[in-house]
Formats: C-alpha cells, sequence, structure tokens
C-alpha cells in the first residue's frame, strides 16, 4: 500500500534487500557529501560514498529479509549508487550495516591501514584513491559507532 506524500526507500546489497519502507525524507552519503530527499524530488543517479543511511519519518520495514531484531531508521553504507525518482529512492551500496553491528576496533585497525597506505604511495594516483576509500570507510564506521553512543 502505496502511502501519499512519502517516498518509497529500498537498501540493497550483493547479498539481499535490507531495507523496503517509506520515509518522509532519506539522508544519505553521496560520493562529494550528504544529500537529503524528499517526496517530489527531481530525478538523480548519484554515486554513493561511505556513511549513514538515514530515514526520518519511517515506517516499518517490509523487506522479505528484514533484520528482525528491529526497526532501525540508519544503517552505515558503503559505495554503491543511489537512484532518486519523485516518488522512490533505491541505495544499492557495496556494503551496509546496522551500527550496532560495527566492530570499533576493526574500524580502527581499517583506518591505520588506509593511513599506512596513504604513506606508502609515492607517486601513484591510483594507490592515493585506494587509501582514501579505506580511510573514509573507517572514519565512516566510527563516526557512526560514536553517533550510535557504542
Amino acid at each position: 500500500m502505496a502511502e501519499e506524500s512519502k517516498l518509497r526507500v529500498r537498501l540493497v546489497t550483493p547479498e539481499r534487500i535490507l531495507l523496503e519502507q517509506y520515509a518522509d525524507a532519506v539522508e544519505l552519503p553521496a560520493k562529494t557529501g550528504y544529500m537529503e530527499v524528499l517526496y517530489g524530488a527531481a530525478p538523480l543517479l548519484a554515486e554513493l560514498g561511505a556513511g549513514d543511511v538515514t530515514l526520518h519519518g519511517a515506517g516499518e520495514n517490509t523487506a522479505p529479509d528484514a533484520d528482525k531484531r528491529g526497526k532501525s531508521d540508519r544503517y552505515n553504507v558503503s559505495w554503491g549508487f543511489v537512484e532518486v525518482l519523485p516518488d522512490r529512492v533505491t541505495i544499492l551500496a557495496n556494503d551496509a550495516i546496522l551500527p550496532s553491528d560495527i566492530d570499533a576496533t576493526r574500524a580502527k585497525e581499517q583506518l591505520s591501514r588506509g593511513q599506512e597506505l596513504w604513506n606508502q604511495a609515492g607517486d601513484s594516483e591510483e594507490k592515493y584513491t585506494e587509501a582514501e576509500r579505506v580511510i573514509n570507510e573507517a572514519e565512516a564506521k566510527l563516526a557512526s559507532v560514536q553517533s550510535a553512543g557504542k
């Protein structure tokens, strides 16, 4: 049942449909910074960055594989694409996880690894790009953990 003036939001990873619900707005990390999508937005296709997808005014998650531990209005995602249409948002993420499931120790190790890659990149633009990707993903996970109060 479609809800008037609400966005249909789908969060999909290669493994499953993680989230399928209606929301008043969705905030998400595009590669160039966060953006918020409201009902009636102009069509857009953007590259997804690393950070939190936050649903505002969300209803019940009706995805077939929805996490049964309880409804969450926030997921940490990394890389992929987002398609915005006036009445729906589809997020195709390489990885998505609940903030409560993030291992802060592993995220700190990932950040250290990214900094090492940065220091060893030399003159290679590709190595700097990879190091930046690793660092951004680790920082997004740590920020997600911190905002979740973990």
